[in-house]
Parts: C-alpha cells; sequence; structure tokens
C-alpha cells in the first residue's frame, strides 16, 4: 500500500486513518483513554439518546456520561433518537461538555431502538433523517463538525437504496463533514458479510466527500484492506477494538511498511488490563467498575494462552480484589499472547444500543 493521507473532519485534522467506532455498552471514557494511548487518533463515545443528554442534570453519578479528559481529544459524541426538535438542544449540551464532533446515528439494528423509530429506523425516512442533520448543523459552532453514521440501507429493495442515497447526499448538503457507512443493511443486524463491493460503489459516488468504512474490522490487516479495496477516506473499528485495543498500534506498524508488532505479552496485558480497571473506578464504584469490566476481561481473555479458563475466571469478578487476583494468578508469568479466534458473527451488542 502507498503511505495512508491524514483523515480530515472538517476542521479536525487526524494523522492516521483508523479510528475507534461508537460501541454501545463499551465504548466509555476507559476504553476510549485506552484505545486513545494504543494509537487510536480518535474515539467515539457509545451513542446516547437526544432527550437523555437534554433532561441529564449535573450530579456526581451522573458525570459519567460525559466525562472527557485532556488527553482524548479529539472525542466525538454520538447522538441517536427519533424528534428532530430534541436534536439541536442536546448536540449543543455535548459540545458544552468538551466534545469535538458530533454524530449522529442512523445505524443501529436493534430492534427496541428501530420499534422506537430511532438509529437505522431513520434510513427509510429521509425527510426526518435530513431534518436532524440540519438541525444539529445549524445548532452547534462552525467550528464543530457534524457527521452521520448510516449502515448502506434499510433492506435490500430498491426503495430502501433510494433512501440511502437521498441521505446520504442530503446530509453533506446540509454541512456534514463525514459519513460512516457500515457495510450491512440494517435487517442484516450483524449476519453475514459486510459488503464491501458496495463501500467501494457509495465511495465512487462520494467523490472528494469523507466517507469511512464499517463492518467486518476484526483485525489491523482488516482495516488496511478495507481502505485499499474500497477507496475509502478511513475506517471505524468497532468490534475489533473490544479486548484488542491494540488493533489501532498495529494498523499503524503496518502502514508504515513495519513488520505486524509481536502480540501482546501477558505483562502488557495484565499492564492494559489493570489500568482499565483503575480509569473505571475514576467513574464507577468499585461494584459498578467491577461489573462493567466482566464484559472486557472476557474478550481480552481471548488473547492468553488459557483462554477458556481465563475468560471463566472474569466472569466472577465483583470487586478490584478479585479482578487482581485474576491478574497475578493467570497473568504471572510473561508469556507470550495468542492470536484471537475471528468470529465476524459473533453479536457483540448492547441490548438497547442505547444510553438513556
Amino acid at each position: 500500500m502507498t503511505p495512508l493521507p491524514k483523515l480530515r473532519l472538517g476542521s479536525i485534522e487526524l494523522d492516521f486513518p483508523v479510528v475507534q467506532a461508537a460501541l454501545s455498552g463499551y465504548s466509555d471514557w476507559p476504553m476510549r483513554v485506552i484505545a486513545k494511548r494504543l494509537g487510536a487518533p480518535y474515539t467515539l463515545c457509545e451513542v446516547m439518546l437526544d432527550k437523555f443528554i437534554n433532561e441529564l442534570k449535573d450530579r456526581h453519578h451522573t458525570r459519567r456520561f460525559l466525562w472527557i479528559s485532556d488527553e482524548e481529544h479529539p472525542v466525538g459524541g454520538q447522538l441517536m433518537g427519533a424528534v428532530p426538535e430534541e436534536f439541536g438542544p442536546a448536540a449543543v449540551k455535548m459540545v458544552e461538555a468538551g466534545f469535538d464532533v458530533i454524530d449522529i446515528n442512523f445505524g443501529c439494528p436493534v430492534k427496541k431502538v428501530l420499534g422506537r423509530c430511532r438509529g437505522g429506523f431513520l434510513l427509510s425516512q429521509p425527510g426526518t433523517a435530513l431534518e436532524i442533520v440540519s438541525r444539529v448543523r445549524e445548532a452547534v459552532p462552525a467550528h464543530v463538525p457534524v457527521t452521520v453514521k448510516m449502515r448502506r440501507a434499510l433492506d435490500d429493495r430498491p426503495e430502501s437504496r433510494d433512501n440511502f442515497y437521498e441521505i446520504f447526499d442530503g446530509a453533506y448538503a446540509r454541512g456534514a463533514a463525514a459519513i460512516t457507512v457500515h457495510g450491512r443493511t440494517v435487517e442484516q443486524r450483524y449476519n453475514g458479510p459486510s459488503n464491501w463491493d458496495l463501500l467501494r460503489e457509495i465511495k465512487q459516488h462520494a467523490g472528494n466527500r469523507v466517507v469511512l468504512g464499517s463492518g467486518d474490522l476484526f483485525t489491523p490487516e482488516a482495516c488496511l484492506k478495507m481502505m485499499e479495496y474500497t477507496g475509502v477516506d478511513g475506517v471505524t473499528a468497532a468490534r475489533g477494538a473490544i479486548g484488542y485495543p491494540w488493533i489501532f498500534r498495529d494498523a499503524r506498524a503496518l502502514a508504515a511498511g513495519q513488520p505486524l508488532p509481536p502480540l501482546p505479552t501477558l505483562h502488557e496485558q495484565r499492564d492494559i488490563l489493570r489500568e482499565h480497571f483503575r480509569l473505571a473506578m475514576q467513574i464507577y464504584n468499585e461494584k459498578r467498575a467491577a461489573i462493567m469490566l466482566r464484559k472486557f476481561g472476557i474478550k481480552y481473555s481471548e488473547l492468553h494462552p488459557q483462554f477458556e479458563v481465563v475468560r471463566e475466571a472474569f466472569i466472577h469478578v465483583s470487586s478490584l480484589a478479585e479482578w487482581d487476583a485474576v491478574l497475578a494468578k493467570w497473568y504471572f508469568d510473561d508469556l507470550p499472547g495468542r492470536r484471537r479466534e475471528v468470529h465476524e458473527d459473533s453479536p457483540i451488542q448492547a441490548e438497547t444500543c442505547e444510553i438513556g
């Protein structure tokens, strides 16, 4: 591959075009910080409902939802909802909290979300979707980029394809700086392969407008191959980054023409696992942090040569002491890491695909 160009999101220039996607139930502040430290040039918070943000009070136990630290920037806040009038005020509140980009979710395929006319449902409602883009763009300062997350269509019917392009072209016309397109339809959810041929077609249609690709990016090699094959300007690592934040470090190395770095040893994994819990303790109480970290431990365990027993150990963690005990027992010897198996149909997602 030729050297990868920088990625521009409106007024923001990123030094590398592989970024961390918004991940419902996962991409809270600790995960974003870990990804940033391991090479992600930009991260997105987990999607939040516009109405939830508008009603959120500045209280100690709710501050974590809009928690941002200096080392994170630039960081994006993702919004989802059904009522256009709710989006502008919510976007302003997120900018005031410190988010550098406002991303609008028209892609979530979870049944509960669709039933409430949010997320991917709006791909069937071009008028409403474009009104939302306009309201967000008009509400936030001009220097704050507004971006959109979409799937390639609601389903494979011709009218769904027409709706996609109406929203896609209309969003840019209303000031969207970039659009991320997932290569599956909403109807597919997380089943079947992401259609990279359609992503290539969409990028060719977009011309010099900024398009990011998403779907089936479980390895650093896949991140670079998607850009090479489809021509998209950047990609968003989603499920592939859970439990493997080194994907950003590795993608940077490959893009620079260097060999793929060795898999993180058990001591390298241990240090990240310990730091992840320490960061979580800054925004959650100990019990909540332990519960939140179980699902991360399960994914991190896939890199351990005895992953099955280590996974089981993480499942039962309920305190910092128990977390440290798992690390002391299973990460004591600095053994080589294990290359995890790629399960492209793994249903990693929050049940609701939203906060609020």
